[in-house]
């Protein structure tokens, strides 16, 4: 069996505060690109996924160790604890000690290549957060390529098994959100008849051997009895997040995006009135809904965070007003070189009225800080943190940005936010390239790819690269660190 040497640290880069934007501006496009470039954030700890190209992480604490499991794209690679070549699936790695991450499993997942294959999305549940209690175990339920979902016991996380298949013959998944203190799932899926690539299906888990499907849900226009419509089948889900009795959804991840806000009862229990109140008319799917907010044509709709009860210090002394609801919208950028579409980016909107949303601000990354276009790969937003860490939240988003890396965003003042830190990783030997068509030629470029990013909480900031370069594992440091509620 080959010898296991993933998991390592890298000395951190000391890199000077530079106060002055400009300043901060210029000095950014003098690092060679390739190379590693932090401000206000420090490399911890990394693991190189043996390759693996990643989407999904997912931290949590298991009695007295920190666990991250990492879902995959398609592909393949050698998975050097069983010594065989494996399809990507769903990395498990003990970060406990952050500096020195430790490979515990790889799950396989379905055979193929890129979105067609792997198992992207992970969520993780503790048996004595389900409301069937069963301390001492953890589950995992995770995407199979695009046909499946599945529940896995980890409670000894280096000997997955599986449990049961929630759903199958399905013709797309993508990212779900599994509600631990109820054991409510909503899995985004392909279900044959239904118009759009991707809609939601909900299900009860909290017995995870014995899922319950409740209902499919969409957009109305979309179920298997409306009439054929493009403008319908064109509007797919991307995934949800749950705070209290709200659902926020967002679709259609980089043009005409759309965010819906759910009364999570109505969409559970469906219009008591109706003849059959979970049956999907048009009636019926919009019952739940609170509001439908549809974005400019170039603007997508990725993750769809809530960040609640924000107290704004600058209306402190207003008689009204000073404390505000806001919903991080984030897009994500899918072509190379930024060809061929808008940039995405993270927007701000005020959902104090929920029935009246306003975006307030806007943030991005200039691309003349880093001549981010000539470096290759993506450039653009791709998605924010989820987990709502009190470290982190209300203070701190930190949102993946493909070959601009993680950036860390003080949104205290969500009408003005503003980067407080960032980090791009260096590329790597296992770092693909990625190439556009010039004068009928491909040119490649190797270039760090950002996908997703995730928090713990103890403050630290998980980042994973889709161009397979792996896991980062980082901290704040300065005066980034002095936002959050950190020691």
């Amino acid at each position: 069996m080959p010898p296991v040497r993933r998991g390592f640290t890298l000395p951190a880069v000391a890199i000077a505060l530079l106060v002055a934007s400009g300043l901060a501006a210029s000095a950014a496009a003098q690092v060679e690109p390739g190379r590693e470039d932090a401000s206000n954030m420090r490399l911890v700890g990394f693991h190189d996924l043996e390759g693996r190209s990643a989407y999904q992480p997912v931290v949590t604490r298991q009695a007295d160790r920190w666990i991250a499991y990492i879902g995959h794209h398609g592909g393949s690679a050698l998975n050097p604890l069983s010594g065989h070549r494996e399809d990507n699936g769903t990395s498990i790695v003990d970060v406990t000690d952050p500096a020195s991450p430790r490979y515990l499993a790889h799950i396989p997942g379905e055979p193929g290549e890129g979105e067609t294959g792997g198992a992207q999305m992970v969520r993780i549940c503790a048996g004595a957060e389900l409301p069937k209690g069963n301390p001492g175990k953890y589950f995992l339920l995770r995407t199979y390529g695009n046909s499946a979902h599945q529940l896995w016991d980890v409670s000894a996380p280096d000997k997955p098994t599986l449990l049961s298949t929630v759903e199958s013959h399905l013709r797309d998944t993508h990212k779900n959100w599994w509600e631990c203190d109820s054991g409510i799932a909503y899995l985004v899926s392909g279900v044959p008849g239904w118009k759009p690539r991707r809609m939601m299906q909900v299900f009860d888990l909290s017995d995870p051997a014995h899922p319950r499907f409740i209902r499919n849900f969409g957009l109305p226009g979309q179920q298997p009895s409306a009439p054929d419509s493009k403008e319908a089948a064109a509007i797919e889900l991307h995934g949800a997040t749950r705070v209290g009795n709200r659902l926020y959804l967002g679709y259609n991840v980089v043009d005409n995006g759309v965010v819906q806000i759910l009364d999570r009862d109505k969409l559970l229990h469906g219009d008591p009135s109706a003849k059959d109140p979970l049956e999907p008319t048009d009636s019926n799917l919009l019952y739940p809904q609170v509001v439908r907010l549809n974005a400019a044509p170039p603007v997508g709709a990725h993750t769809a965070f809530p960040v609640l009860g924000m107290d704004i210090a600058e209306f402190a002394r207003n008689t009204e007003g000073r404390q505000r609801d806001i919903l991080v919208v984030v897009g994500e950028s899918l072509r190379n070189e930024c060809r061929g579409e808008n940039r995405q980016m993270a927007y701000f909107v005020d959902i104090t009225r929920e029935t009246r949303p306003w975006p307030v601000s806007n943030f991005q990354v200039p691309e003349e800080e880093g001549h981010f276009c000539d470096r290759g790969g993506r450039f653009g937003t791709h998605s924010s943190n989820e987990s709502m860490t009190p470290v982190f939240y209300r203070r701190l988003v930190f949102l993946a940005y493909f070959n601009a890396g993680v950036r860390a965003v003080d949104i205290r003042n969500p009408w003005s936010p503003r980067e407080v830190g960032h980090y791009i990783p260096a590329v790597t030997a296992n770092t693909e390239k990625r190439c556009i068509k010039v004068d009928g030629a491909d040119r490649c470029k190797t270039a760090i790819q950002t996908n997703n990013v995730e928090v713990d909480d103890r403050g630290y900031i998980y980042a994973v690269d889709r161009a397979g370069t792996g896991l980062h594992i980082l901290e704040l440091t300065g005066p980034a660190r002095a936002v959050a509620r950190l020691p």
